[in-house]
């Protein structure tokens, strides 16, 4: 049970912080609203103000297209909101994405947003916050989700596109259109100097990123070919939502592949219908959730979204108090 001075609690608009009046990543309207990152989960229109990283305005402005009020913070800086002193820490999910640091009266919450401890060329590394209360994501909280290294799978999809290429097939390969399909796209230079074709969802956020000066493979937009256009042997990006549309009638021949942390289970994959699953997540696996935690030195911990309940249990067994938070956050998806 929550204690009567938590520094944040749950409302039925999201988390919330009762000392500096405002919300994290509310899923519903409110008049102040602290935002971790830009995915659609945490990052929703109708508020009457914003305070975020000034790394993920592009990614916010793209995504919502905000004419509200917004205030943009470095990495560090600390700002007042009502009686709480304020932080953004980088979280290292996708380009801009924080944690939040809170301190009231000596002590410190930090609300992690999304996050992994993996390397990313595409944005800041995560940066271990010392607290007292630390609310962390489960998304892949259970012991089975390990993630190989990312570089080692840029390789694998290099090589896919190749037998591929042997069959007269293109290569067509799902990710999500932020974060994931511009961490491929850098793992990739060091792997091939081909370009990749483009679906136009996935382009979009691929532009974002390059007028932030992150370097990725060159690109191409499947839109600019002409109908009936051979793509054998080519490598292919486009969203989930992609999938058994009619976007898809263009290439004559293909196979389809998915980059998730949810591959790292092979029935997924099936079930998805995907001829190859390769395991890239933007989310922390299950050692780097249990090492975060203990970095962060918190003598309590708050799970939300995903398989909390082994999280839950494997940190009580260590003596850390743990409970829950229900929330709308969707995690990988």
């Amino acid at each position: 049970m929550p204690a009567s001075n938590d520094l944040i609690v749950l409302r039925p608009e999201g988390l919330y912080c009762p000392a500096g009046g405002f919300h994290i990543d509310p899923w519903r309207p409110v008049p102040r609203a602290v935002i971790t990152h830009g995915h659609g989960d945490h990052a929703r229109g109708g508020m009457g103000e914003y305070h975020a990283t000034r790394a993920g305005l592009p990614i916010l402005r793209w995504r919502l297209g905000l004419e509200e009020t917004i205030h943009a913070y470095e990495y560090g800086e600390t700002f007042v909101l009502g009686d709480a002193r304020v932080s953004f820490h980088s979280a290292g999910h996708v380009l801009g994405s924080a944690q939040v640091r809170i301190e009231v009266d000596g002590e410190t919450w930090v609300a992690s947003g999304d996050y992994k401890r993996q390397p990313d060329p595409t944005c800041a590394p995560f940066q271990v916050v010392p607290c007292d209360v630390f609310i962390t994501e489960a998304t892949f909280g259970l012991p089975v989700y390990r993630w190989p290294e990312t570089s080692d799978v840029a390789r694998e999809i290099v090589e896919w596109r190749e037998e591929c290429a042997a069959r007269g097939e293109a290569a067509v390969l799902f990710c999500y259109a932020l974060g994931k399909s511009q961490r491929v796209l850098a793992e990739l230079m060091a792997h091939t100097d081909r370009p990749a074709w483009l679906h136009g969802a996935i382009a979009a956020g691929v532009q974002v990123y390059r007028e932030c000066g992150v370097p990725l493979l060159d690109t191409r937009l499947v839109s600019d070919e002409q109908r009936g256009a051979d793509f054998a042997g080519e490598l292919v990006l486009a969203p989930p939502s992609a999938a058994g549309s009619a976007w898809m009638r263009r290439f004559r021949r293909a196979q389809t592949g998915f980059a998730s942390g949810w591959m790292r289970i092979r029935g997924n994959r099936r079930r998805r219908n995907h001829d190859r699953g390769f395991v890239v997540s933007d989310h922390a696996d299950w050692p780097d959730l249990l090492r975060t935690i203990r970095e962060t030195g918190a003598r309590r911990v708050i799970a939300t979204h995903g398989n909390t309940d082994a999280l839950v249990r494997a940190l009580n067994e260590q003596g850390i108090a743990t409970g829950t938070f229900s929330t709308e956050f969707g995690g990988d998806d």
